[in-house]
């Protein structure tokens, strides 16, 4: 694996072609106005002379009263972009960080394109990496264009002047203009071709913690997320659609809905049916005295066992090569040994804290949605399809997030309330309850994976085989970005393992689930699958070759310096390698992926019932230039969180064609007596910065099972860990 040093140094090249592209016009009522641009495709390039095209991306306004409103490009949904981005724009710009005013961005997905991905949306743990340059050069290039306005009007040299606290400072007279007073001329003035960033040894913001922006709206009730919209005269809708997949609605015995107090209609779909009330209790009660009755379908006797040999069946072929390096299998025929291994994880659904919601109202004017989402332009052409409808008549209002792990990266919910809406006078909000969010999910995978490593005599591994079956996200979200039968999101941290094997194929089967079952992403999910899998078995080699597992990886790590540099940096913070009382045990994994090296040590403790207590967790992250310090640790102590419950419990398993699990009592998460203590820490790092939101869960999940090995000796190969542990 490749690593690359990039310095954040230089100037930013502003013609129509380069990196940044700008306009200053005076908007409307006064004021500066600066639009930028961010790249539709590709990685941040060290510099930001290409010439590749870019399209433009958000809006940073003041006005003559000097308030700064940023357009955020991206969504909040906990991971703390309300607060690292706004500190990109005013490290450059030289304002007060809390001062700043945050808008969400409308729907565009040319203008407010993800650089990274192509499309508007907020996922991949790109939002820092996705605009650290582009955001820091509209800052720094709005500065230079009001210190440029401040210094024509004192007839000065611009180089005798500075920015400091939103304003203008001319350095030998003492005098000074606020920003407010500065736009009018500054937007008159020709963007500067060229513009200087900060040295990062000059940061006043980045690389400082810096408290959340969007604490206090949430402590005192005025954050608003989608389920907090109300409107004049506004209904609420209770839903319940097949609880088979593919099944469909027969009979439904509306009149004994209506008769409940507060129930004003029943709404038929084809699959589902919906309540229309007062209220949301009111709603409830109708819809259990609709006493729906279903069509089974044609997955009426579907189960997980169906599908996991399905699974296995197709293992059994070869796949899509996503990457051939050396002749594994010949390395094979001549190793000493072949060790074989099959890991299985399971269907997840997501259970955000936040249940699904959507809000609608249908004019004849048009359509207007109040929602949380993580991909508004995604969403509003799905609705302009639906509708008819006009891109200008489809007005999305997007909300804080109450969780997303990639549950709201799909439309399907608002399609659903816009379908309800459409026989509905004045605005509805639809609400799934937490049973038919659960039941009703967009999951993460199942996969079957399938390793092989030839080893010599000593155990050294010499050859690695994998091949991945499993369902691909990608191939039903953008099937462009399939390449070469490849699905990325599939293969994705297991192609592009960090350890140096010469010889190494790996290949993907794709296998999708009967039809009904819809699979989509889950915190990281190729990341997830692939990190799991390549460090439970990478653990599994150091064992057979009686070899130390932090030993065997660091020695395969070599042409890899920050991964092996985090790995022994977790081992020293967590005292690897000291002995622990019988039933405990401690377990390593690496993960490398978004840009970011983390590695961590899971300590447990097991009883002879098999009973799992993660104990404690020790974190080491190098994710490049933390922004701020205070979100990386809350993201790998969250992210640490969901791994965890995912690994011991977390599992949708299909009966009958229909999810069995209903609610938090049986898709159990991790309860607050039962949370390790967690350690982060964060290296030093002049490197461009990597995400964090998803390799936290990635890396806890095989250091978890691993743990479980040393203190019982027994391989967890498919999870949930459930009771696999016990030794009675």
């Amino acid at each position: 694996m490749k690593t690359r040093s990039t310095e954040f140094r230089g100037t930013v090249s502003s013609s129509r072609r380069d990196f940044l592209k700008l306009t200053a016009t005076a908007a409307i009522g006064g004021g500066l106005m600066l639009g930028f641009g961010l790249p539709a495709r590709g990685e941040v390039r060290d510099t930001l002379t290409t010439d590749a095209p870019f399209a433009p991306n958000a809006f940073l306004r003041i006005d003559r009263a000097g308030k700064v409103t940023f357009v955020m490009p991206v969504i909040e949904m906990g991971q703390g972009t309300y607060t690292s981005l706004p500190m990109l724009i005013a490290e450059e710009l030289e304002v007060d960080v809390d001062k700043v005013a945050l808008e969400h961005s409308p729907p565009d997905d040319k203008v407010y394109a993800n650089p990274l991905i192509g499309l508007q949306l907020t996922g991949g743990s790109t939002s820092v990496r996705g605009t650290y340059l582009p955001l820091r050069s509209a800052g720094a290039t709005a500065r230079v264009m009001l210190v440029t306005a401040a210094a024509q009007q004192w007839s000065v040299e611009p180089s005798t002047c500075h920015a400091e606290k939103g304003a203008v400072v001319h350095k030998s007279t003492g005098r000074k203009l606020d920003y407010g007073k500065l736009v009018d001329a500054a937007a008159k003035l020709p963007v500067p071709e060229k513009v200087a960033l900060k040295e990062p040894a000059n940061f006043k913001l980045v690389g400082t913690p810096h408290r959340r922006l969007d604490t206090a709206g949430k402590v005192d009730g005025s954050a608003k997320f989608g389920i907090d919209t109300r409107l004049p005269g506004m209904k609420f809708a209770v839903l319940a659609q097949s609880p088979t997949f593919g099944g469909k609605l027969l009979a439904v015995d509306e009149a004994k809905a209506k008769a409940v107090p507060g129930v004003s209609q029943v709404v038929r779909l084809d699959d589902a049916v919906a309540i229309v009330a007062v209220h949301t209790w009111a709603a409830k009660q109708g819809l259990a005295a609709a006493a729906p009755q279903w069509n089974a379908g044609p997955n009426a006797k579907l189960s997980t066992a169906d599908i996991v040999a399905q699974l296995a069946a197709a293992s059994e072929k070869p796949g899509a090569v996503a990457r051939r390096d050396g002749d594994a299998a010949a390395a094979m025929a001549k190793a000493a040994k072949k060790i074989d291994a099959v890991y299985q994880q399971p269907f997840l659904a997501h259970a955000t804290m936040e249940p699904m919601n959507c809000t609608v109202q249908v004019t004849k004017d048009g359509c207007d949605i109040w929602v949380g989402t993580q991909i508004p332009g995604l969403t509003q052409a799905a609705v302009m399809k639906l509708t008819g409808l006009k891109r200008e008549q489809v007005r999305i209002h997007n909300h804080l997030l109450g969780g997303g792990f990639g549950r709201r990266l799909e439309y399907d919910g608002t399609v659903r309330a816009v379908q309800i809406a459409q026989q509905v006078t004045g605005p509805v909000q639809v609400i799934w309850t937490r049973e038919e969010d659960i039941q009703h999910d967009m999951y993460r995978p199942y996969y079957y994976d399938r390793l092989s490593a030839g080893v010599d005599a000593k155990g050294k591994a010499i050859a690695w085989s994998h091949r991945i079956t499993g369902s691909s996200i990608i191939a039903r979200y953008s099937p462009p970005w399939i390449k070469n039968g490849i699905g990325p999101d599939a293969v994705e941290g297991s192609a592009n393992q960090p350890y140096g094997f010469s010889d190494i194929h790996v290949d993907w089967v794709r296998q999708e689930p009967p039809s009904g079952i819809q699979t989509s992403w889950w915190r990281g999910v190729g990341v997830t699958r692939g990190t799991f899998v390549v460090e439970s078995f990478m653990d599994e080699l150091a064992i057979n070759a009686k070899q130390d597992p932090l030993a065997y990886r660091v020695a395969l790590l070599d042409k890899n310096p920050r991964a092996k540099s985090v790995l022994q940096t977790v081992a020293a913070k967590s005292g690897w390698g000291k002995p622990l009382p019988a039933g405990q045990g401690c377990g390593i994994a690496l993960c490398t992926g978004f840009g970011s090296f983390i590695a961590q040590v899971v300590q447990v403790t097991v009883d002879k019932e098999g009973t799992v207590k993660p104990t404690h967790v020790w974190c080491v992250v190098d994710c490049g230039i933390a922004v701020n310090p205070d979100t990386i640790r809350a993201q790998m102590e969250s992210g640490i969180v969901f791994g965890l419950s995912g690994a011991l419990y977390g599992e949708v398993t299909i009966k009958d064609g229909r999810v069995e699990q209903t609610n938090f009592g049986d898709y159990r998460v991790l309860r607050i007596n039962e949370t390790p203590r967690i350690e982060v820490h964060l290296m030093k790092s002049m490197q461009a910065p990597g995400g964090i939101g998803e390799p936290g869960t990635s890396c806890v999940m095989p250091a978890l099972t691993n743990a479980i090995y040393a203190a019982t000796g027994k391989r967890i190969r498919k999870l949930p860990v459930g009771k696999q542990a016990s030794t009675a």
